[in-house]
């Protein structure tokens, strides 16, 4: 995901986006742990895309 792409959704939006990555990071690891991913580099991709959501959600914290 692009920043500017995150910086555009909602805070209802992004929190629901931040569960998601969350839930596709514990998938990805459970298959990395068993063997069965394909590419592990996905792992540190969706790590990097929860951090952009976490700033994001920090930013608009502190905006109002």
């Amino acid at each position: 995901m692009k920043a500017n792409e995150i910086r555009e959704m909602t805070p209802a939006e992004l929190e629901s986006k931040l569960v998601e990555l969350k839930k596709d990071l514990f998938t990805l690891r459970m298959q990395h742990a068993t063997n069965h991913l394909d590419n592990p580099t996905k792992i540190s991709a969706v790590r990097r895309d929860i951090a952009r959501v976490k700033t994001v959600i920090r930013q608009k914290q502190l905006e109002q």
